[in-house]
């Protein structure tokens, strides 16, 4: 693992403030002073920042059922509530893509970059499920032409699937993940979603999660949401 990353997921700071400090001649390896943030280093490196050990983080994920008026980001300026703000961890946690201020439901958390990454890249589609609902009850054209992949702004979609599950909502599973992309397609095709909630992401389900709580995945969950995003390996 190079040094930058290493003292990140040490909670030292971020990988950007890392690389400064590691510029400025504050960090050894067994004894030495390096200043390149390309170095690579392991868990058995003696790893030192102003004299004192750092060890690399233990990877946790975490998934919350994040309410409305709540951010997806680790950190928020402003009055809102920011996400990390759910979860008892004493990690460097970040959110797992994002749900926009005004959905709510599930969002996963993790220190692991290389996890998230998987779980978000395009290439992996790992799929999301969504339960929206609508200002009125969807034309089956509407339903059908949500399915095919509808013509946004920055492209068109890929195909989604799409069910009704009551007389205004339908389920909606995305491989994608473009900005407000639900809210988007449904626009698209002529409706408008007035409440959207994540239900799931790849493998994993909210479940009976109460808004607004987080917990910690097991190591199980761990290993099928890795799988979900093509890496089988711990």
């Amino acid at each position: 693992m190079r040094l930058a990353k290493y003292l990140a997921h040490g909670g030292v700071a971020s990988r950007r403030k890392a690389e400064e400090i590691i510029a400025k001649g504050l960090v050894t390896v067994a004894g030495e002073v390096v200043t390149d943030p390309a170095r690579d280093v392991g868990d058995g490196d003696d790893v030192r920042v102003n004299g004192a050990p750092v060890g690399a983080e233990a990877r946790e994920v975490w998934a919350v059922n994040k309410p409305a008026g709540v951010v997806s980001t680790a950190r928020e300026p402003g009055a809102r509530r920011a996400v990390v703000e759910l979860v008892d961890s004493g990690a460097r946690l970040y959110p797992v893509g994002r749900l926009d201020a005004d959905s709510t439901g599930l969002l996963l958390l993790t220190n692991d970059g290389v996890l998230a990454n998987r779980l978000t890249h395009p290439r992996y589609e790992v799929a999301k499920t969504y339960r929206a609902q609508l200002a009125r009850r969807p034309a089956k054209r509407e339903l059908a032409r949500l399915r095919e992949g509808v013509e946004l702004e920055d492209g068109p979609t890929a195909p989604a699937q799409v069910r009704p599950v009551g007389e205004r909502e339908i389920e909606i599973v995305l491989r994608e993940g473009r900005n407000r992309q639900v809210r988007r397609m449904v626009e698209a095709v002529g409706n408008r979603v007035v409440a959207l909630q994540r239900i799931g992401f790849g493998p994993l389900v909210l479940g009976g999660l109460k808004e607004g709580e987080a917990r910690r995945l097991s190591e199980a969950e761990v290993e099928r949401l890795r799988a979900a995003g093509g890496d089988g390996a711990s």
